[in-house]
């Protein structure tokens, strides 16, 4: 089954313990001291526009791509709860287009770990880069080796609420650095009836040398690299780190 279908119905009641609030701040500081502190920005792989919205109200203009329509479909709701001015546009990272350039891309919640070829991941580096203005921002994270090799292994994790219940199945290969987890969810739907679905999602652990020659070899500029949350390098046990890039190759219009 497609990663974040039924997922999506259940995605944010299971997320609730991320608080979202401090990594927009922690985003917006970034921004903020590379000099975006306004315009349009983009977010790559937005799920339900957790962090879009939080953008959103800090004065960004945002633009929201995501592959999964449940996801946007989730994310809209909330846009018409806030009444927010927020673009959403459902598009594979892989091949996004857009009707021009932005400030800044940011992408959060190990969205980029989701991108499982290399290849693949320059694609996405090479469209960042094109959609940027010139010297515009690109701010990601990466779930690190580590947290995958580590932390999730090889374990069965199970959570159950009052509407919903999952049990997650998590294997990671150290040698392809595929991580692969199955997802059983239970559903509530009428009284004591519970619909199960099943998803199978597939993450891929780099390393910060690959993220480095990626974004070189498609133009942009290797600003910094931080453990997740603080202006500190990463450390051999950190579990996520956040990666700061420019746009090169574009000049300024005059």
């Amino acid at each position: 089954m497609e990663a974040y279908t039924a997922f999506a119905e259940v995605y944010d009641a299971f997320m609730d313990n991320i608080p979202y609030g401090e990594w927009a701040d922690y985003v917006q500081s970034l921004l903020t001291e590379y000099g975006v502190r306004d315009g349009l920005v983009l977010e790559l792989g937005c799920g339900t526009g957790n962090l879009t919205e939080l953008l959103a109200s800090m004065g960004y203009d945002m633009i929201g791509v995501d592959c999964s329509g449940d996801m946007l479909g989730t994310a809209m709701e909330k846009r018409e709860a806030s009444g927010l001015d927020i673009l959403y546009l459902h598009q594979d990272m892989r091949e996004f287009e857009l009707y021009g350039t932005v400030r800044a891309v940011v992408s959060v919640c190990d969205s980029m770990n989701y991108i499982t070829e290399y290849e693949e991941l320059k694609q996405v580096f090479r469209l960042v880069n094109n959609y940027l203005d010139p010297g515009g921002l690109f701010v990601f994270d990466l779930n690190t080796e580590y947290k995958y090799r580590e932390i999730l292994g090889s374990q069965t994790i199970a959570e159950s609420r009052e509407d919903c219940g999952f049990i997650w199945e998590n294997e990671y290969d150290n040698e392809a650095k595929l991580n692969e987890y199955d997802l059983t969810l239970f559903i509530r739907e009428e009284g004591q009836l519970y619909r199960r679905y099943e998803e199978t999602h597939i993450q891929r652990a780099y390393s910060l040398e690959e993220v480095r020659e990626a974004l070189l070899e498609y133009g942009m500029e290797f600003v910094a690299v931080y453990n997740a949350f603080t202006r500190d390098c990463p450390e051999a046990d950190s579990q996520r780190m956040y990666v700061i890039a420019r746009e090169h190759g574009k000049e300024e219009s005059q």
